[in-house]
């Protein structure tokens, strides 16, 4: 994230800084990075394949680019506006090109569901993005085990094998937090927006409570305080989780796969709640004794859409919602108004 942080000041945070909390001084010796009007900041450029000088600006604010409020700020902005780029074109993209607009005929499509996701996901980024910005802080100021090179890593074998290890790790960590997120008392406070959503778009992706949006993240920030990872593979697999989200939202069954936690296990887990914790793989549920396979007909374009198919799917559903939630509050779309969604 230093190397995000650093392009975001020399293109943007420069100019903003210092347009809006200006050095008193009148004059401007920015070739000397010690700097006449006092400040101590030194530009190192924080990437080890190319430099991007700063301009002028980055030396005419009092709050250079080391200082803690101003990198809280940029931070946050960073994380609230790029993750909702990443998110808002993404899944366009997925709803356009992959989902399958005929599952907005399902029983359990709610009224108006795809603009609700889309308000709840950017209702939630906010306060998503202000929890995310303390682990970018430690990041930024060396207080987790990310490197630049990897010559600075545990050898070139972990260039290769880091990856599976984060996602064996996180898989793991995301596994216990989401199952507890199921857990009665916290359920109904946390996890029950996200799980408004019976029959998800691309959009319901993000459509979390920023605490719970947050807390499912936590092993992507835990994971560089314990163990070894370079920071451009941090940066990558960011951007990973938050496609793979997208992708499991989808609809698109392609994974029958007894290893993969795709889009068809997803499903399962948004239709009958207390299946299906896992982010990448069944491994953590099957140990954990809460996997549940998908239904072959799901793998089928014909049978998944079928109205007997739908019919099965609901009487469930309607049977766990009111062991897992009492009474069913969603205002589900009808009939009649559906071709018109």
């Amino acid at each position: 994230m230093d190397v995000v942080l650093e392009l975001t000041d020399t293109f943007i945070g420069d100019y903003a800084y210092a347009f809006t909390l200006p050095k008193r001084s009148a004059s401007y010796d920015f070739l000397d990075n010690t700097n006449a009007t006092g400040s101590q900041w030194k530009f190192e450029s924080a990437n080890p394949y190319f430099t991007v000088q700063p301009s002028k600006y980055a030396y005419m604010s009092v709050w250079d680019r080391d200082n803690i409020y101003r990198q809280t700020i940029t931070l946050f902005m960073i994380t609230w506006v790029f993750g909702f780029i990443l998110y808002f074109v993404f899944a366009s993209l997925s709803y356009f090109f992959v989902f399958d607009k005929k599952a907005m005929e399902h029983p359990k499509y709610l009224k108006n569901q795809m603009w609700l996701e889309i308000k709840q996901a950017n209702k939630s980024m906010p306060g998503m993005a202000a929890l995310t910005t303390p682990f970018w802080l430690m990041e930024v100021n060396g207080f987790t085990k990310l490197y630049d090179r990897p010559s600075e890593g545990p050898g070139q074998w972990y260039e290769i094998l880091q990856y599976p290890f984060f996602i064996l790790f996180t898989d793991a960590m995301i596994y216990l937090i989401h199952r507890g997120l199921h857990h009665p008392r916290v359920y109904k406070h946390l996890h029950k927006p996200h799980h408004k959503w019976i029959m998800p778009t691309p959009f319901a992706s993000h459509a979390f409570h920023p605490v719970d949006g947050w807390a499912q993240s936590l092993p992507y920030h835990i994971f560089p305080m314990l163990f070894p990872l370079n920071k451009f593979a941090s940066v990558g697999l960011f951007i990973f989780v938050n496609f793979w989200t997208i992708m499991i939202h989808d609809g698109e069954y392609v994974a029958d796969s007894p290893v993969i936690n795709g889009a068809a296990c997803h499903t399962m887990h948004h239709l009958y709640f207390n299946y299906n914790y896992g982010q990448y793989t069944t491994l953590w549920d099957r140990l954990g004794r809460s996997y549940r396979k998908p239904d072959e007909d799901l793998f089928h374009k014909e049978k998944k859409m079928s109205e007997d198919q739908w019919r099965q799917q609901a009487r469930e559903m309607e049977k766990l919602v009111k062991e897992v939630e009492g009474e069913d509050d969603r205002t589900y779309d009808a009939p009649a108004t559906k071709k018109n969604n």
